[in-house]
């Protein structure tokens, strides 16, 4: 089980690596937005509806083609018939999205009127469009370099990518006072710039070539994904819209900020999912490929549930030394939003049968009652508890998704999860959260320093206690504890020559 659980260990390290720069460059420069005024709760209001308007219209830009591009990858033999598939994709989002992007910008100042903004919020709607456009084919050298395991490549690309954001927001949003349009303006420049460097990727991929056939194929598998796309969207974006309709822009703009801080679980999730597909996909053709997807599905929610008992502990500190104490109005949101990411993620690691099997149709089923879930309730808890109600409801979509989600998958590719273990997961995270949170009151920076300590080391200890750890597992800890040992004793004391 080493090789498989190395191989995919790799892949989330190197894949995360540039997430986890972003993520620690954009905290960075929210608390130099929000501490120096750069942009206002009323600017992260108009920003949050701007992104709900984002990202559905993401999905709609990529057709669900980004997932059958990597579905059938591996069927095409190299040269002319992944050629054939790729350029096929490439040529019909072409015209479809040219023609999904003038309708956009003609109806972009209604949508703004619609959504309450401001009219200088306008250039930024009309910005986002246009880098829609052009990001929406990405996927194809992206995901090219995933299923060729160059994971190193991508993950330049992506640490390219958010070293490029700093450094021009900085200039735009900081230097010039650009705001929303500063941010958007950064990303069709990265944008523009990423197609030209990935061209070299493109090349071997796309030419003047089309196929109805592989059309049909590829939009018989796509499409279903379609609804379950705009509907898992609909789960974090329809609360900001219900809250922007009962409370104002600033609340808005506190709950935005909110769920920023409560989403840091999930760059560990992106990275684990942008090394998971291409993993079970290939390992799917193996035979002991559902005792591989168990075992690695533990692990993954080991890491999962770990993130998100940190974030609980921590979330009064982090506000406080992010943001400002205005901000502690997002306190309750900060924690519950964790918990949807982590849900996410888990939904993420036991739907894959859906995939596997080839009825991705049911993903639409889980999601769009999940969606219908968290509206509804969503309109029921938002005007009568503003910020909290909508984290809440965002909670209850998630959960209802994984269930969903995961009860269609066992009939379909049945997989025998470690449940005794996953239990015991789950109340390692729940007692380490209570751990740090009982810590008497700190100083933000000391208090977010030591509660993340106790989170840790709380449950790795309640995992150790509660036999959680298999033998093998074991001696595997040991082995690495004592390797780095020895690295530190053939390192020696430093050399008295060089004083």
């Amino acid at each position: 089980m080493r090789g498989p659980a190395k191989h995919l260990t790799r892949g989330v390290a190197i894949y995360g690596a540039g997430d986890a720069i972003a993520s620690v460059a954009n905290f960075l420069l929210l608390g130099v937005y929000v501490r120096y005024d750069i942009l206002t709760t009323v600017d992260y209001g108009a920003l949050a509806l701007i992104l709900s308007v984002e990202t559905f219209a993401k999905v709609v830009a990529r057709w669900g083609l980004d997932g059958a591009f990597m579905r059938f990858y591996l069927d095409r033999d190299d040269g002319r018939p992944r050629r054939l598939m790729t350029s096929t994709l490439v040529w019909f989002m072409v015209v479809t999205n040219g023609v999904l992007l003038a309708a956009a910008l003609l109806a972009s100042r209604g949508l703004v009127a619609r959504l309450s903004l401001d009219s200088r919020y306008l250039p930024a709607m009309r910005l986002m469009f246009i880098n829609i456009a052009l990001v929406s084919f990405t996927f194809v050298p992206l995901h090219s370099m995933r299923m060729r395991k160059e994971a190193a490549t991508y993950s330049a690309f992506t640490f390219g990518r958010s070293a490029g954001q700093v450094i021009l927001r900085i200039g735009l949003v900081i230097g010039l006072r650009l705001g929303i349009t500063g941010m958007y303006l950064t990303d069709i420049i990265l944008t523009v710039t990423l197609l030209l460097l990935m061209m070299p990727w493109f090349r071997p991929l796309v030419g003047w070539m089309f196929s109805m056939g592989e059309l049909r194929q590829s939009l018989r598998f796509a499409l279903p994904r379609l609804p379950a796309g705009l509907a898992s969207q609909a789960l974090d974006s329809a609360p900001k819209i219900i809250l922007g309709k009962h409370f104002s822009a600033s609340d808005v703009g506190i709950y935005q900020n909110g769920t920023t801080l409560g989403t840091a679980v999930a760059f560990f999730k992106s990275a684990f999912e942008t090394a998971w597909a291409p993993f079970y996909y290939e390992t799917a053709r193996t035979p002991e490929a559902k005792g591989v997807f168990s075992k690695m599905a533990t692990y993954g929610v080991a890491v999962i549930v770990l993130l998100v008992a940190g974030t609980i502990a921590v979330a009064r500190d982090v506000i406080l030394v992010v943001l400002k104490p205005e901000y502690l109005a997002a306190l309750h949101v900060v924690p519950l939003i964790a918990v949807a990411i982590g849900l996410q993620g888990i939904y993420q690691l036991t739907s894959i049968g859906l995939n596997l099997s080839k009825r991705t149709e049911f993903y639409s089923a889980s999601t769009l009652t999940a969606a219908a879930v968290g509206v509804g309730s969503g309109l029921w808890l938002i005007p009568r508890f503003g910020v909290v109600g909508a984290a809440v409801a965002v909670v209850l979509a998630y959960a209802t998704q994984a269930v969903i989600a995961f009860t269609l998958a066992q009939r379909l590719y049945p997989v025998n999860y470690e449940k005794a273990r996953l239990a015991r997961i789950v109340a390692a995270g729940g007692l380490s959260a209570v751990a740090g949170l009982m810590l008497p009151a700190l100083p933000p920076v000391a208090g977010l320093l030591a509660r993340g300590t106790m989170t840790v080391i709380s449950y790795v200890a309640l995992l150790w206690a509660s036999g959680f750890f298999r033998p093998t597992e074991r001696a595997f800890v040991r082995e690495m504890i004592a390797r780095v040992r020895r690295r530190g004793a053939a390192a020696g004391p430093p050399s008295t020559d060089a004083i």
